[in-house]
């Protein structure tokens, strides 16, 4: 078996889960998990457990050291944020890949790096600069072999994409009540949440809609006289999926005393636990997914679907879920729905007249082929 190596000390533990539980069913390749302990925290180890063989604990100190025990063919890093000074030594020394999920950040300059410290985060930012290697950045991502992406969507120039996404829950979902989905921290920055009140607001004037859904009742109630098993949905529920605060909070709670009464909404004013996180999610019919189109990260302006990729992406995979997006998000994923200007008719229809197969496409089985082929042609 060919042996490679997977490093994240950083962020982005799910995707660094998510390569773990494809692998594991490898046969062909052996990987040992260079893991910060704030990365196997996630994984539920504590200080003094036994990790099994092919978990390390790792440090920046001692990483380049430990690597070099053993001959990997191939060695990914999860996320180079930080610690630059250390990660240009490995990609000096071993064939080394690095997944990318700031593209704008990759080819930021140092000139943009030394202006950005002052903007944000000063203290942190002066000390990636002091003793982390800050502007050894652009030299630790020209050094590398290989440069990855996590959405075929950003594979361009010097890009490779790298599979790590599956379909983990095929069931459909049996609800009384057509329940719609908002996946993800309740913030203004992240997502049109202003957008998102003032469609549900116009729920109840819409005579369209309205007269819309009672032509399709008058059907699925006749079908089901003869015996369809056709159901039929009038109410919507909303779950705002992550942590709301501040003003987003006061926005949902003022919703809340005047929504339309077809309408129930829930929300969370305290980071959502991952098992409720995935209970709601496998009861959504449909998600809704409007994200803002710019965002930033380290002060570099990034654009969803084009420089960086959109974490929706993984859960709509994940979850088997239809999900909507903005009307101008540049996507080539069949079960990426462009939003509409009447949302409300979207969001009722859209999953009863649009089918995906997820199993044919996101397998398990398929990607770990797919990741691979992929890896074969990084060695």
């Amino acid at each position: 078996m060919k042996k490679i190596a997977y490093i994240e000390l950083d962020t982005h533990a799910e995707i660094a889960l998510n390569f773990m539980e494809l692998m594991n069913d490898s046969k062909v390749f052996s990987v040992d998990y260079y893991f910060s302990e704030k990365i196997l925290r996630f994984f539920g180890y504590t200080q003094n457990d036994k990790l099994p063989e092919n978990i390390k604990k790792a440090t920046p100190e001692n990483l380049i050291q430990q690597l070099s025990t053993d001959n990997y063919q191939l060695i990914i890093i999860g996320t180079v944020h930080r610690y630059f000074n250390v990660f240009e030594k490995i990609a000096e020394k071993f064939n080394t890949s690095i997944i990318c999920h700031n593209l704008n950040f990759v080819k930021a300059s140092n000139f943009d790096l030394l202006s950005s410290i002052f903007k944000e985060d000063f203290q942190y930012r002066l000390k990636l600069l002091l003793k982390e290697g800050l502007l050894r950045k652009s030299n630790v991502y020209k050094k590398a072999k290989n440069l990855l992406v996590l959405d075929e969507n950003l594979t361009k120039e010097n890009y490779t994409n790298l599979p790590l996404f599956y379909t983990k829950f095929f069931d459909k979902p049996d609800n009384e009540t057509f329940t719609i989905v908002i996946p993800g921290a309740v913030s203004q920055k992240r997502r049109d949440y202003d957008k998102v009140i003032k469609e549900l607001k116009k729920v109840e004037l819409n005579d369209d809609v309205n007269e819309f859904r009672r032509n399709e009742m008058f059907v699925e109630n006749n079908l089901q006289e003869k015996g369809s098993s056709v159901g039929t949905t009038q109410n919507l529920e909303i779950i705002f999926l992550g942590k709301a605060q501040g003003n987003e909070l006061e926005i949902l709670q003022n919703f809340e005393q005047n929504k339309p009464e077809n309408i129930s909404i829930k929300y969370f004013t305290e980071k959502v636990p991952q098992d409720v996180f995935d209970d709601y999610m496998q009861k959504a019919n449909i998600l809704w997914c409007p994200i803002q189109q710019e965002t930033e990260f380290f002060s570099q302006k990034e654009i969803y679907g084009i420089t960086k990729m959109s974490g929706n992406i993984g859960d709509a995979i994940k979850f088997g879920k239809l999900a909507i997006f903005p009307e101008n998000y540049p996507s080539k994923y069949a079960f990426i729905i462009p939003e509409i200007d009447n949302i409300e008719a979207q969001l009722y229809t859209q999953q009863k007249h649009l089918e995906y197969d997820f199993q044919e496409n996101f397998s398990k089985e398929k990607v770990l082929k797919q990741l691979e082929k992929t890896i074969f042609a990084l060695l």
